[in-house]
């Protein structure tokens, strides 16, 4: 298991999520961030989800 970080953004630059979670692959870790970022509606915000070793896995601005 890999580790993801989640973090969604105001546009002002607030900081409105900052979450970790596991995943066993990188596709596995985009449909969880995904399930996140919809669940608490915040799918139009700006955010990104990066693995532990930086690579970016999901962004929306």
């Amino acid at each position: 298991m890999n580790t993801y970080t989640l973090t969604v953004f105001e546009k002002n630059g607030e900081k409105l999520l900052d979450e970790t979670f596991e995943a066993a692959s990188e596709e596995e870790a985009k449909k969880i961030g995904e399930q996140k970022l919809r669940e608490k509606n915040y799918h139009e915000k700006t955010h990104r989800c990066t693995s532990s070793n930086g690579k970016l896995i999901l962004f929306h601005r």
